[in-house]
């Protein structure tokens, strides 16, 4: 199986995942709007990593926020905590996507983003609630990682 196919099973898993985990939870749940958007930008993190345009430099902070999102262990994790632990995957993937959009590469990341909702607007979305969704020490530290 090529990593393209490891990264379509893992993209589809999360969706499901979270679609479930938030069924159980409600249409009230606080940031379920923002965990449906985990996928979609495991998805734009993946292309990115693998489009010829993007710098190396920038294919590293993509590839260590792809590592972060598969990893079993992060600051908040899934294994234990469920579909919730993805809020610091999203958190970080919108502070490493910002970081490229902000680098010059908007283009390249419009380009490949497949969510329904406007890119930059999701990202701005994510990043004003990111301390209060992951904490102020964990939004810190996560900041820290990708700088």
């Amino acid at each position: 199986m090529n990593a393209e196919s490891r990264n379509e099973d893992f993209y589809k898993s999360m969706r499901e995942n979270i679609r479930s985990w938030l069924a159980n939870k409600g249409k009230g749940y606080k940031y379920a709007d923002y965990l449906l958007f985990a996928p979609d930008l495991f998805h734009l993190l993946c292309r990115l990593a693998l489009d010829k345009r993007v710098p190396a430099a920038q294919k590293a902070k993509l590839a260590g926020a792809i590592a972060y999102f598969i990893s079993p262990i992060d600051l908040i994790p899934e294994a234990i905590v469920g579909p919730i632990g993805y809020v610091d995957d999203i958190a970080l993937a919108a502070y490493v996507l910002n970081s490229i959009i902000n680098s010059g590469h908007g283009e390249i990341a419009e380009e490949h983003w497949a969510g329904e909702d406007n890119l930059l607007s999701v990202i701005q979305r994510i990043i004003e609630v990111a301390d209060s969704m992951v904490g102020s020490g964990m939004w810190k530290r996560i900041k820290q990682i990708v700088n």
